[in-house]
């Protein structure tokens, strides 16, 4: 018996035993983590950051935009940072993280490896540490150097939100960032994810027949990683005294990013006892106004896509440590991209293979080697000084002085003041030789395809004071800006073959709106940036309504009735269309392939098939004439409203499967994650200059924060709030006034 016992007291004890050794393990690996990341600054630093503190006044409106008041520049940046901090902090320490080339030290994950992947591949390190001193100004150095201050100290005061291996933040982080970002706004990500998706020569003609699934997962994780980046779509228009009604100069600021994620807008007023004011948005992370107004000027950026990004497929021998070029033998150098991944417990490190050739950093595919040549790579790191010169200026000339730099590579611009309204088609356009198809891949065994020199400042699209009275864009192709006969001509320039003639609908429609009223008033020019119609010439007709009412045969009488719903659909997205939901299902795949990927009309899915997605979603989840507004849902904490909008109206909603609980619970639902998000009316009169604005959410991405969503009634009726620019309405409408570190 006692045999018996003693047999099961060991059963029981062994159990026991690894239990409590698991226990130990675990217990013991958290205080190594919690040891490994904790941040602990050192006093003296923290106490020459409290000094700084002093000279900032932090004010919170009643809608809790923080209006910065310092000393200096390097004071405002530094109330920047912190304000924005304590909005968003978790987000400026991961964009800090990925333009390290650490994200996966952060949060490991697929995205997070090919983000460290791509930094270590472009060398975004060590082109900051190379090009810092030289593209970025002494001045501009000490706002970067107030704002990484102004992160540290809001670490240091909150210790608990803080992974301490990415502390203290440089000064050239903030550089870093740039060099870290502009590539990927540029079309890096979606070249990178071409190359991946190509095939060797010899199997180009099966290429569709022989795709695998392992090579179709490839170029979807590619293309993945990037969309945290992806800028979808935006708007601008400004219009001069001889189209307003009130002989006032209008500027309509309306980007469409991302609600949330690093690329998503913080509204902000910056000022400065030395003479420096900005009013607009910037980027986590960012010491800079992006877009907004001085007290004399103001501009807007929507996206454009000229092509400057070029992939070249080496010829490259046997053991692949040589490429020819012009009948000359080169050396593949080859360099390993250390990946440090976080396990929790404890770091490993691992390393992929990437190449450096005279064509750019290059990577291996399933097609061989590939080089990824991208325009004006080692000039990004000026695209912040740029923009710091854009925002100093006091007139039309500055401005354009500060434009003519060229370091930011990209944006259709529009610009506004009291006396000049402007559009630039911005781009550093590569001077390509004509031959082989660039939106391909390049033969890279010549140095015939490879460019080194840029289209001029001065040779781009433009338009400077139209009679017209107005410039518009809505990522559309810069030749139709304003009224015929006022454009750009589209053959002026050969190079202008890689410039992007794609006419979305929020250009046809603001041509017909803006250019179909002589005299505009206030109410006119919001009426028409709120517009929610579809032009029968729109491509959600063209690449997806117009192909499905033609080829698309119903086989029972539901998908009869589908088609009725999109043959009678109205063409708006009003909140109680009922024909709006199937439209915009139908198109969304359509959509994406072509603006956020980039691909071509070949490679997007057919839609009949989309529509026979759509209609079986709409079906399974309700019905097939459900209001827009009952589906397209705005979703942020408690709150949940119904929308209008919709994808390329200019009231623009870009939405997405609901995820996690709610989605199970509401299927139905698509929750809207992008579109009209930052929107800023600026008005310059002869007393000055008035701005009004709104945000889909509120100013704060905490939950916790009565500005996590105080915003949401207001954009939902598509309402904006008047800004405050005075020192006397500031005082009027501040909640809450502290230097930071003592906002309690």
């Amino acid at each position: 018996m006692s045999s018996k016992s003693s047999k099961q007291s060991k059963w029981i004890r062994i159990p026991a035993l690894i239990v409590i050794w698991l226990g130990s393990m675990v217990f013991i690996g958290l205080i190594v983590r919690t040891h490994r990341i904790r941040y602990s600054p050192d006093s003296e630093s923290v106490a020459r950051l409290e000094r700084q503190a002093q000279r900032v006044t932090i004010r919170r409106d009643d809608f809790g935009v923080p209006h910065i008041l310092g000393e200096t520049e390097k004071d405002v940046a530094f109330g920047l940072a912190y304000a924005h901090a304590q909005d968003d902090f978790s987000t400026i320490q991961a964009v800090v993280a990925a333009s390290r080339g650490q994200l996966s030290r952060l949060h490991l994950s697929s995205t997070s490896l090919q983000n460290d992947f791509y930094t270590g591949m472009f060398r975004i390190n060590e082109r900051t540490d190379a090009t810092y001193d030289s593209q970025i100004s002494p001045e501009l150095q000490e706002v970067f150097q107030g704002y990484a201050d102004g992160i540290n100290y809001y670490a240091a005061k909150h210790r608990e939100e803080v992974d301490g291996r990415f502390f203290p933040v440089q000064a050239k982080d903030l550089s870093r960032g740039f060099v870290h970002k502009i590539p990927l706004f540029v079309g890096t990500g979606q070249e990178l994810g071409k190359a991946l998706a190509s095939r060797p020569e010899d199997r180009k003609e099966n290429q569709a027949a022989i795709q695998s699934e392992s090579q179709a997962s490839s170029a979807h994780e590619a293309s993945a990683w990037y969309e945290a980046y992806a800028m979808v779509a935006s708007n601008a228009h400004a219009v001069s005294r001889t189209r307003s009604a009130d002989g006032i100069h209008r500027l309509n600021v309306n980007s469409h990013q991302p609600w949330d994620g690093p690329v998503a807008w913080y509204e902000a007023h910056l000022r400065s006892k030395d003479g420096f004011e900005m009013y607009g948005a910037t980027f986590p992370g960012s010491p800079l106004i992006f877009v907004g107004h001085n007290r004399s000027l103001g501009w807007t950026h929507t996206v454009n896509t000229p092509d400057l990004v070029d992939a070249y497929r080496l010829e490259t021998d046997e053991d692949q440590g040589n490429y020819t070029v012009d009948g000359n033998t080169l050396e593949l150098k080859a360099r390993d991209v250390e990946l440090t991944l976080d396990l929790f417990f404890f770091e490993i490190t691992v390393s992929k293979t990437a190449y450096d050739t005279i064509f750019g950093p290059a990577l291996e595919t399933d097609s061989g080697i590939v080089a990824i040549r991208v325009a004006g790579l080692d000039e990004h790191a000026g695209s912040a000084e740029q923009w710091y010169r854009m925002a100093k200026a006091q007139n039309f000339q500055e401005w354009s002085k500060a434009m003519e730099m060229q370091s930011m590579p990209m944006f259709h611009t529009i610009y506004a003041d009291a006396r000049n309204i402007a559009y630039v088609y911005n781009a550093k356009l590569p001077l390509r030789k004509a031959g082989p198809d660039y939106s391909g891949i390049v033969p890279g065994n010549t140095r015939e395809y490879l460019w080194t020199e840029y289209l001029d400042y001065k040779d781009l699209p433009a338009v400077v004071n139209p009679p017209s009275g107005f410039v518009q864009n809505g990522n559309s192709t810069p030749f139709y800006t304003t009224s015929t006969p006022y454009n750009p001509e589209p053959n002026a320039n050969p190079q202008y073959n890689y410039i992007e003639n794609r006419l979305t609908n929020r250009a046809l429609r603001s041509l017909e709106l803006f250019g179909g009223d002589p005299s505009i008033t206030r109410e006119e020019f919001l009426r028409y940036k709120f517009d929610r119609r579809y032009h029968p010439s729109a491509p959600i007709y063209q690449e997806a309504v117009y192909p499905v009412l033609e080829r698309f045969r119903p086989s029972n009488s539901l998908e009869r009735e589908a088609l009725e719903v999109l043959r009678n659909w109205d063409g708006t997205a009003h909140p109680e269309s009922e024909g709006a939901m199937l439209a915009f299902l139908t198109w969304r795949p359509i959509w994406k392939t072509l603006v956020v990927d980039r691909k071509g009309i070949d490679q997007a899915p057919d839609p009949v098939d989309t529509f026979r997605q759509a209609v079986d979603y709409l079906l399974d989840t309700g019905t097939l004439t459900d209001p827009l507004q009952s589906r397209q849902r705005l979703i942020r904490g408690d709150t949940n409203l119904g929308m209008g909008g919709g994808p390329d109206v200019l009231n623009a909603m870009h939405m997405k499967d609901l995820e996690g609980f709610q989605g199970w619970m509401h299927p139905e639902w698509q929750k809207i994650y992008a579109g009209d998000s930052f929107i800023m009316l600026v008005e310059f009169t002869e007393k000055g200059i008035l701005s009004f604005a709104a945000q889909p959410y509120g100013s704060s991405m905490r939950p916790d924060s009565p500005h996590f969503d105080d915003q949401s009634p207001i954009f939902q009726k598509r309402l904006l709030r008047r800004t405050y620019l005075d020192e006397d309405e500031i005082e009027f409408r501040t909640l809450r006034s502290y230097h930071p570190g003592q906002e309690l």
